[in-house]
């Protein structure tokens, strides 16, 4: 695991610009916000080049409450090598108001040297050559599988659905992507992968603060690494990072629960598809909403349109039972409301290109693994998972939220499991919400 900071410098057109660090756009920010002097007059009393008095006198707000400070600093970039897929969901989970990005599993090593060791890890040492054994097969299931359906690709075109007319480049790259989308599930959570991350001061504190509160070691030692490197930033923003005991007892009640639950619920069988959706259109009788939904998205040339009031106010959580860890991955990356997930099996997904009983054996072994690990209490049950896992997942948002994701999420090119789970959800938003029916477009997914 490697953990970089990236320190912005201004463009040449922005040369004659004002130039300050992070900590000193938040101190001089502050000031301005507690003064009418004017921006100008604030930086005529700040010694650009010795800022840290003004920057100490100033950001000691931070000690008496005043946390938004720490949102001032605009905001700071991390690149976050070689840590495992479920370390980077976790930091999107608890960083929702990052931005960032993971890479694709289109584009990451499939082999067991990707793999973090199993005592950086947390696997007990006696479970650790035969965790190793497993993810091994887990990998090499996976080659196969992409071999065979990439064949499958070329043999039979018309499963790919490529348009007509593509170009060889085109058709080369869809059949991949027909491959690599399907044979993904037999991926294991605990693979490499790299995380970009922008966000303010304030935000990373809480982040470092939750990875240092959570019982994997791997996610404690990321925190010493991401408070390292962000103290030559914002060193003084950054002493407000610590685990403290609110962060670490809810980590041990969500692990215990999630310990619990797995027990209960763990098998290898496929979870047939569940959605769950309740719509709160509530509103005070001294502010009532009656904005009608057809006037609130009709005047969108596309989803990136603005919405109006009427689905803005609109309050929406929608819910599956069986999200696959793989699809899991990206729509937590949704960053408005909540989301949250007990990170179980309750199932495990393949698609139906893929025959079940080849691989049952080695799907019995990985939850035998798991079972064993969930019975320890053990925060490492999380590394035995493949992104086959299914788990309940659930988001609360507001409508125009849910139905940016919707159309996004069944649009041309998306992840053809993202635009079922996501075209079940917008059904049941509109038997509760009919007249958004004709002003939301459900789209057809693949391909790219």
């Amino acid at each position: 695991m490697k953990v970089t900071g990236l320190a912005l410098v201004p463009p040449p057109t922005a040369a004659d610009l004002p130039k300050v660090t992070p900590e000193l756009l938040a101190s001089v920010l502050a000031r301005y916000s507690r003064s009418n002097d004017g921006l100008q007059n604030i930086l005529g009393k700040v010694d650009l080049a010795c800022p840290d008095e003004s920057i100490d006198r100033i950001l000691k707000f931070v000690d008496y409450g005043h946390a938004s400070i720490g949102g001032l600093t605009g905001g700071l970039a991390l690149a976050l090598d070689g840590i495992s897929m479920w370390l980077a969901w976790k930091i999107f989970e608890v960083s929702q108001m990052a931005d960032g990005q993971e890479s694709s599993t289109r584009y990451i090593t499939m082999e067991a040297a990707n793999l973090p060791a199993p005592e950086e890890l947390g696997v007990p040492g006696e479970l650790a050559a035969r965790w190793s054994d497993i993810m091994a097969r887990a990998f090499a299931a996976y080659h196969a599988e992409y071999a065979r359906l990439d064949r499958l690709g070329t043999e039979q075109p018309e499963l790919i659905r490529l348009p007509a007319g593509a170009k060889p480049a085109v058709a080369n790259r869809i059949r991949k992507n027909y491959a690599l989308d399907r044979a993904r599930y037999f991926i294991p959570l605990a693979t490499r992968t790299n995380l970009g991350l922008v966000q303010s001061s304030r935000m990373w504190a809480a982040t470092v603060k939750h990875l240092d509160s959570l019982p994997q070691p791997e996610a404690r030692a990321a925190a010493a690494l991401i408070r390292a490197e962000l103290l030559k930033i914002s060193p003084r923003l950054l002493r407000h990072s610590a685990a403290e005991p609110s962060y670490l007892e809810q980590a041990r009640q969500e692990l215990t629960r999630s310990c619990a639950l797995g027990l209960a619920r763990l098998s290898t069988a496929p979870l047939a598809d569940q959605v769950w959706v309740h719509v709160d259109r509530s509103a005070p009788s001294w502010l009532a909403e009656d904005q009608p939904v057809p006037e609130a998205l009709r005047h969108r040339a596309n989803r990136y349109g603005y919405q109006g009031l009427a689905t803005r106010r609109m309050r929406v959580t929608f819910a599956w039972n069986n999200l696959a860890v793989a699809e899991l991955r990206d729509l937590n990356r949704h960053r408005t409301g909540h989301r949250y997930t007990p990170l179980i099996q309750a199932g495990f997904y393949l698609p139906p290109e893929i025959p079940r009983a080849g691989h049952q054996a080695l799907l019995e072994e990985q939850a035998a693994l798991t079972r064993e690990l969930l019975q320890r209490g053990s925060g490492a049950y999380v590394y035995s998972l493949l992104l086959g896992a299914q788990t309940p997942f659930e988001h609360t948002t507001q409508a125009d939220k849910f139905i940016y994701e919707a159309e996004l999420r069944t649009g041309m090119g998306a992840h053809y499991r993202y635009a079922e789970h996501l075209g079940a959800a917008l059904r049941e938003f509109f038997t509760q919400v009919p007249e958004a029916k004709d002003w939301v477009v459900e789209g057809t997914a693949e391909p790219e």
